[in-house]
């Protein structure tokens, strides 16, 4: 593992008028059931990117704000001592029934989160965040799919359990557009940021970049960067990204990884045989940007399975990594199945000087029956990370590895 590792996410926020509990500088919102040291989001100024929903009916609605989590993160310096803890990763929770009531089947994965906070809270590894790789609700233009069916769902997760959710976004919650200011994306982009507006970096902060989704924040040894796919292309998410990542601490970030919604390689139906426009940004753009500066890990979404790929390279100075990819689709949305490896020599033959090689490590089944609504516990233990499947309702027996407990890392025994 790179002595330098960062928990990326991909993602790309633009700011909306509502507060938001996240930062440093920040104002707390409220006094109440914060433990100390924790700070709470100021309400960000408006953005020029952010445009309200037009329109009668459903989109003339606004999208209720998921609650600031009781117990928000601590500032980033005063967390630089902790080594052990633990998060949750999941995605693609958006239901059948979006706008007319509670998302079931993610309702079904909410429950088994709280009790597996519960059940670490006071143990030597607690959960501290929940990341969410996208596509939260089937239609993000309409205020009526967050506000009926996600916001209430997510407010247990930050209020029973009062631990900070993020959220980046999938292109049913944004579009699927490249262009920033397409009308859809912008609607869904509104939408998106009421929701999560008490939830992340406002503008203006040192981990947001203004006027976008995209944000960071740092916990521990650990990094995370979060960034929108949907925008893979765009190069000034990617230039704030490299520079938040050249102005690591790398004597205390030994862990770093990215989240975001659309994998560099997968092989459900989006992957396989075909290259979606994210995803071939992604390889081409972000990739290299990740080896460069020793990403650990990849979490990512839209594919509604689950699998594991390994990415083997050299570095700069020669010295052999490891990064790895964990697709984690089950949160709720109707399951995908296998239907065939990737063509990746384009990929190889582009980073043959970094000598890479790609492993597909577990993967999905073809019967989308056996490929079950699930999330993943990611356990930080010093210089180690593990990691372990848990699976919801009739998959609840569901076991991708060998045994539960699944080293990411090749010193350290990993597979």
């Amino acid at each position: 593992m790179n002595q330098t590792a960062v928990l990326v996410m991909l993602i790309s926020f633009t700011s909306c008028g509502a507060p938001a509990p996240f930062g440093a500088d920040s104002t707390p919102a409220s006094t109440s059931q914060t433990p100390p040291g924790s700070t709470t989001l100021i309400e960000p100024p408006p953005s020029p990117r952010v445009v309200p929903p037009t329109g009668t009916g459903t989109l003339a609605q606004n999208v209720v704000a998921i609650e600031a989590p009781r117990f928000p993160l601590p500032a980033e310096a005063e967390s630089a001592d902790v080594v052990r803890f633990s998060f949750i990763v999941y995605g693609d929770t958006r239901g059948q029934e979006d706008g007319e009531g509670f998302q079931y089947e993610h309702s079904r994965v909410v429950e088994s989160m709280l009790r597996t906070v519960a059940s670490r809270e006071a143990g030597p590894d607690p959960v501290r965040f929940v990341l969410q790789s996208g596509d939260a609700v089937v239609d993000g233009q309409d205020p009526a799919r967050w506000n009926s069916s996600f916001v209430e769902l997510i407010n247990r997760l930050t209020q029973e359990a009062g631990i900070p959710y993020f959220l980046v976004p999938g292109n049913h919650d944004v579009t699927a557009a490249e262009d920033l200011e397409a009308p859809g994306r912008r609607r869904g982009l509104h939408n998106y940021l009421s929701a999560v507006s008490r939830l992340i970096p406002p503008d203006g902060a040192m981990r947001r970049l203004d006027g976008y989704p995209t944000y960071a924040f740092g916990y521990g040894n650990t990094f995370v960067l979060a960034l929108d796919s949907n925008i893979a292309e765009d190069a000034t998410q990617l230039a704030w990204a490299a520079g938040q990542l050249e102005g690591l601490d790398g004597e205390r970030y030994v862990h770093v990884a990215a989240f975001f919604h659309h994998p560099a390689y997968s092989s459900g139906p989006h992957g396989g045989a075909q290259v979606e426009r994210p995803t071939a940004a992604i390889r081409a753009r972000w990739m290299p940007l990740f080896r460069k500066h020793g990403v650990d890990l990849l979490f990512t979404g839209h594919e509604h399975l689950f699998e594991h790929w390994t990415e083997r390279y050299r570095d700069g100075s020669g010295h052999q990594q490891r990064m790895d990819q964990i697709v984690s689709g089950g949160g709720g949305a109707p399951p995908h199945e296998y239907w065939s490896e990737p063509d990746l020599s384009a990929y190889l033959d582009a980073a043959a000087s970094n000598s890479v090689e790609v492993t597909h490590l577990v993967r999905p089944s073809p019967e989308p029956s056996d490929n079950p609504y699930h999330y993943v516990v990611v356990h930080v233990d010093g210089a180690e990370l593990w990691m372990e499947v848990v699976g919801v309702g009739e998959g609840r027996a569901f076991q991708p590895y060998r045994s539960a407990r699944t080293i990411l890392s090749d010193h350290a025994g990993g597979p």
